[in-house]
């Protein structure tokens, strides 16, 4: 048996009042990936606590993100730091590391 009070087990469900999701329209055998289908439309869902219900309609998936991540906005520039090292010089050059080329033979 499952140890876990019964008011536990109602706050983590009631937690998720009011989450989102966004179901693709599209004929098939269920849910899949979003990914598949970027320019379907989708049915935004809200979970009430005991069931999905209809909440939204978004025309494709990048709008559903918007409706489903409102909070995310664009990455800010990176902070200032020290610049990287430059790439190193991949030219012919007489380094230790570099095999010495083999004489080239005469026609």
């Amino acid at each position: 048996m499952d140890d876990e009070p019964l008011s536990e087990w109602a706050e983590r469900r009631y937690a998720k009042v009011g989450r989102l999701r966004a179901i693709p329209l599209v004929t098939g055998d269920g849910l899949k990936g979003a990914h598949l289908n970027p320019d379907a439309p989708r049915a935004i869902q809200r979970w009430n606590g005991y069931s999905w219900e209809a909440h939204g309609f978004a025309s494709h998936l990048a709008e559903a993100k918007q409706i489903l991540y409102p909070e995310v906005i664009e990455s800010p520039a990176p902070a200032p730091g020290p610049t990287p090292r430059p790439a190193p010089k991949l030219g012919v050059g007489t380094g230790k590391h570099r095999k010495p080329q083999a004489p080239r033979s005469e026609r």
